[in-house]
């Protein structure tokens, strides 16, 4: 999987609760309508690289994959549907 880096506004408070309000996408503010599903990595070995995936629809009606490395704090595209 190819990720690109992008600018996402989350939801404030934990970072662990991080959820994605909008994100710029090919020069375009996206709103979030819905996360229709969410999962982490890396939980159980605390060496690995932690992550959250969320699986998002947009106000454009298309899915998204993006995905927030928690040690970095940075934010990814990973996928559209």
């Amino acid at each position: 999987m190819q990720l690109i880096p992008i600018r996402v506004e989350a939801c404030a408070g934990e970072p662990a609760n991080e959820t994605p309000r909008r994100f710029l996408w090919d020069g375009r503010w996206l709103e979030v309508e819905a996360v229709v599903d969410r999962w982490y990595q890396g939980g159980g070995n605390p060496e690995g690289p932690m992550a959250d995936y969320f699986k998002v629809v947009a106000d454009d009606l298309h899915e998204y994959l993006l995905k927030h490395d928690r040690e970095s704090d940075e934010w990814h595209f990973a996928r559209r549907w």
